[in-house]
């Protein structure tokens, strides 16, 4: 019987590669998105569901998880992908930016997830795969909303993973670095309020090092490899870093004190 992997945020990126790979290897794909009617590649391929689900909205989470269920009978994994990053100084940050990227980023998570845990506890099985980021294990200036988002996904998926363990379910951690999506474009809400002198120069500098980075930055195709991995391989392994420089950042990061980190990071600045 072929297994079935649902997907959030799956119109681009990460998400849409994934969707593709797991089609290849012969999986059913339930592929949701906020906007359906604009895809034109997924629909078109075998045992692929292309279906409406924002992470805001609970009826969408809902309908679209019973969608799925009763397209493919089962839902053997979750892939929570769906998220973008917001950037800039906290000071200049609209509250409503802020609540909408943890809404989006954590709250829609978790709601995506207590939607399929009965389907998975009932099963006696199910593995959940969260997208975190190299931003879940240290933090770039700006980054507050963002990366409070991300470590936050860290600790949610370890601490899961014990109690969806007691019914045969797994966790896994997914922790990208710098990948060719439209992270710094479309998905990226910044913010900058200039009249606030004090933080232009730090602002100045970090825009500078994410074009560097993003300059170098690994195909959405290297993530959704992992992904993959992390649904099949077997293991109870939690943490999985998706591209060389996302290997080489966490064990630096492991390994560094906070003193050395940050003082490496400024110095990376120029700062």
């Amino acid at each position: 019987m072929k297994k079935t992997i649902f997907i959030t945020g799956a119109s681009t990126g990460i998400g849409k590669e994934t969707a593709k790979l797991f089609q290849a290897k012969g999986w059913n794909v339930v592929a949701t998105m906020r906007n359906p009617s604009n895809d034109a590649e997924l629909s078109l391929l075998d045992n692929v569901l292309v279906t409406k689900l924002d992470v805001l909205d609970l009826a969408s989470i809902e309908s679209a998880v019973k969608e799925g269920i009763q397209k493919f009978g089962k839902i053997d994994v979750l892939l929570n992908n769906a998220g973008y990053g917001a950037y800039g100084s906290l000071e200049s940050f609209p509250r409503e930016n802020i609540v909408r990227q943890f809404n989006t980023n954590v709250i829609g998570l978790l709601d995506v997830t207590k939607a399929l845990l009965p389907h998975f506890r009932q099963n006696k099985s199910g593995i959940i795969i969260n997208i975190s980021s190299i931003g879940g294990k240290m933090a770039f200036p700006m980054g507050a909303l963002y990366h409070g988002t991300k470590f936050a996904v860290e600790g949610i998926s370890e601490s899961l993973s014990y109690e969806v363990g007691e019914f045969g379910g797994k966790v896994k951690i997914v922790e990208p670095g710098a990948i060719a999506t439209d992270f710094s474009g479309r998905s990226l809400d910044f913010y900058n309020d200039e009249s606030m002198p004090e933080y232009q120069p730090l602002v100045g500098k970090m825009l500078a090092m994410v074009q560097r980075i993003f300059a170098n930055a690994s195909p959405a195709s290297v993530v959704a490899d992992v992904i993959y991995t992390a649904a099949t391989d077997g293991t109870n392994q939690l943490r999985y870093a998706a591209g060389e420089d996302a290997k080489m950042v966490i064990a630096n990061r492991q390994q560094q004190d906070d003193v050395t980190f940050v003082a490496g990071m400024k110095a990376l600045l120029g700062v």
